[in-house]
């Protein structure tokens, strides 16, 4: 199958070309006949497989359509024809950027919106005029507040790491935002992982949705090499350096539970000789942007992040990631490792697990139905006395499920 095989307009073929794209994906290749057919749909495919061309190409196909027959785009200079719903500013500035590269040559106007930066330029943005607007929830819902935009005549609503935004506790926004759309759009669903959240979700946003699903419900990404090391929690930050150092790693991103850890750990590998830069949420948006920026460019070796933080980060050629602590959520695993080996590629995903960690290892072998084999690194074996007092001191009484409600409730 090639993409003019798809129906695409020849505008939209030749930035393809362009990138250098010479066949579409498995969920490119059935997601856009079904947006082009405009139907609702639920797609689920790992992270890496070009998800974010599955709904921007037949979108962008749809609006040039639309804007020849009808000569104007923009019939009310405030109204959103597509809205890209996502949980991260990361994220966004991802999906805004695809869009634009996409549709280079094509009439389509196209906006971002969320907080952390100056209001005042996306107000004017707006108020420009704009087809598609890529955002994300709380920012939107001040512009919808503020009458800045209209989504009355939106076309098509799209859920982009849809999971992710309920993990984040974004249902209220969901909902508040529904009340601004119309009931007659289409609406897609797209997402790393199905749950019975998504599935309860997709009842009150579609309607008889197609379901595309490319792979099996919670699998890894393929060509990633999972690889789990037993260490004492106190040996982690420099077992991490160690491999960065001895192995001549060049691009590492590094993945904790917390922003506290995240800047610590970045100022101890400084100190370790591995230059390392954090991001996390407290950070401003201008702060994450550098540091995601010199990060790709090379200007520094590793990069900690949160869980929430990472959501967006798309490095084509990330070799290495490395899991200084396990999530809570074990879905969170999935994504992680995602980081690496996508577009067909291959990476590397370490874990450090210290004793008191285990039972968070068992989540994860759950969810992914596969036992990960567990092997210590030569000078960094756990010790004894550790693990005994890990076991006498664990406090796991405190069930999963609150503990994952207490992770998911801090704002990362």
């Amino acid at each position: 199958m090639t993409f003019s095989s798809l129906l695409l307009n020849q505008d939209l073929l030749r930035t393809i070309t362009e990138l250098g794209y010479s066949k579409p994906t498995p969920i490119q290749a059935q997601a856009i006949p079904c947006i082009l057919a405009n139907n609702d749909l639920m797609a689920r495919a790992q992270t890496g497989t070009g998800k974010t061309a599955a709904f921007a190409l037949p979108l962008l196909h749809n609006l040039a359509l639309e804007s020849v027959e009808s000569n104007s785009l923009l019939d009310l200079k405030s109204e959103v024809k597509v809205l890209v719903l996502t949980p991260t500013r990361e994220l966004a500035n991802q999906v805004f950027t695809s869009f634009e590269n996409y549709g280079k040559y094509t009439p389509s106007k196209i906006a971002i919106a969320y907080g952390g930066v100056s209001i005042k330029s996306q107000i004017e943005k707006l108020t420009n005029g704009v087809d598609i607007l890529v955002a994300t929830p709380g920012r939107l819902l001040d512009h919808l507040r503020n009458g800045v935009i209209s989504l009355e005549n939106l076309k098509t609503l799209v859920f982009d790491e849809a999971d992710r935004m309920l993990d984040m506790g974004f249902k209220d926004e969901i909902n508040q935002i529904l009340s601004f759309v119309s009931s007659n759009r289409q609406t897609l669903l797209f997402s790393a992982t199905f749950d019975d959240a998504i599935f309860e979700l997709s009842k009150t946003l579609l309607h008889s949705p197609k379901l595309i699903e490319i792979d099996a419900q919670n699998t890894a990404a393929q060509g990633v090499e999972q690889i789990i090391y037993n260490v004492d929690a106190d040996k982690k930050r420099e077992l991490i350096s160690c491999f960065i150092g001895s192995k001549n790693w060049q691009q590492v991103l590094i993945f904790v539970r917390t922003k506290k850890t995240a800047d610590m750990l970045a100022k101890e590998m400084c100190k370790d000789g591995i230059k390392s830069l954090s991001i996390h949420s407290d950070k401003s948006q201008g702060a994450r942007e550098r540091a995601l920026s010199n990060f790709k460019d090379g200007k520094c070796r590793a990069l900690i992040a949160t869980d929430v933080a990472a959501r967006g980060i798309d490095i084509y050629n990330l070799h290495y990631v490395i899991n200084y602590e396990l999530p809570y959520v074990a879905e969170d695993y999935i994504h992680r490792i995602g980081r690496t080996a996508r577009a067909g590629k291959e990476g590397i995903a370490v874990s450090l697990v210290s004793s008191k960690e285990e039972w968070l290892l068992e989540a994860i072998e759950k969810v992914l139905e596969t036992k990960l084999l567990q092997q210590w690194f030569p000078g960094y074996e756990p010790s004894l006395d550790h693990q005994q007092n890990d076991n006498r001191n664990a406090s796991r009484p405190k069930s999963k499920n609150r503990l994952r409600k207490q992770a998911l409730s801090r704002k990362k």
